[in-house]
């Protein structure tokens, strides 16, 4: 049995997978996204969720074979390392086990492990590739200064669209009201008020918003439009830059794809394509084969020696695809 965890910024995935191609059992913890409330959080996620997805399979921490842990922030903070590195064994009572950043969990399961690049753009955004055993890490520097492309990236654009347009420093669209509704704003300056004071500023609270800046655009306002092909624009950017530092020649293919609730949005892939053709002509864009957490999974499996066959695959590719439709 194989454990694979997925942290992210609003959630923390598990799941169970047998050398079958089975999901044995499934779940989702909080955020274990540790900068506001403390490195203590990512042990006390990550035993809610072991518990849980051990109970729904009837096994226990010690019938893990191995698992591979993807952590928000890891490799951010070079004096947090021991402590996230040990925290796993804390939880198991064993260490057969890995950990890294989640990026790698969007890189394994979006293209099943083999060299290429992916592109996640969930509460923030980040790519990871590899190629020939080396692997290279573009963006992910935070929601502060970072995360270009990212949903909080995108409703942080679709807030200061909403300050210009009650200024009148531009033509108020569809998203100005979408935003006062959502809120129940009784002025337009009370914002300040819901997102500063009641929310404190909290990353996922804020990142949700993409959703009404997202709806605003399918309605037909332009700025909301724009802030999503800027946002494809950004994404592509990150997966050029990561193939030039792999060195992928420049007539080799380079298989890439993409994780996150961002690219669950018809018009960011089909501009973030359109971006990468425009930036190289041999990326090959391909669908996700499975999502992150069954990718953490499969990387558990590889980094025990005991990769999935090609028939596990195949029937983990099957049921992920009944599971979508």
């Amino acid at each position: 049995m194989y454990l694979g965890v997925d942290g992210g910024g609003t959630k923390t995935a598990l799941c169970l997978l047998d050398e079958g191609g089975h999901v044995a059992a499934q779940t989702q913890a909080p955020s274990c996204y540790y900068f506001t409330e403390g490195i203590a959080l990512v042990g006390r996620v990550l035993q809610e969720g072991i518990d849980e997805v051990c109970e729904q399979a009837s096994v226990t921490p010690a019938d893990v074979r191995y698992a591979f842990f993807g952590l928000p922030t890891y490799g951010e903070v070079s004096g947090d390392m021991p402590t996230l590195d040990a925290t796993p064994g804390e939880v198991l009572g064993h260490s057969r086990y890995a950990c890294d950043n989640d990026m790698v969990c969007g890189w394994a399961g979006s293209l099943g492990g083999v060299d290429g690049i992916n592109v996640v753009s969930g509460t923030g955004s980040i790519t990871y590739g590899e190629r020939f055993g080396h692997g290279a890490r573009v963006g992910g520097w935070g929601e502060r200064f970072g995360d270009e492309g990212s949903a909080y990236w995108i409703a942080i654009k679709g807030l200061n669209a909403f300050s210009r347009m009650s200024d009148g420093r531009l033509p108020v669209g569809p998203l100005h009201e979408a935003l006062r509704t959502h809120l129940e704003l009784a002025g337009d300056l009370d914002l300040v008020d819901v997102v500063l004071n009641r929310w404190q500023g909290r990353r996922s609270e804020i990142a949700a918003l993409s959703r009404i800046v997202v709806k605003a655009a399918e309605t037909g306002d332009e700025c909301a439009a724009q802030i999503l092909s800027e946002a494809a624009d950004e994404l592509a950017r990150l997966v050029d830059t990561t193939r030039r530092i792999l060195d992928f020649g420049p007539e080799e293919k380079v298989p890439v794809s993409y994780s996150g609730g961002m690219f669950n949005v018809r018009s960011i892939v089909d501009g973030f394509e359109v971006a990468l053709e425009d930036l190289h002509d041999g990326y090959e864009l391909r669908q996700p084969l499975y999502s992150p957490v069954i990718g953490a999974a499969i990387y558990a499996a590889k980094l025990a020696g005991e990769p999935l066959g090609a028939e596990a695959l195949g029937h983990l590719e099957a049921t992920q695809q009944e599971s979508s439709t």
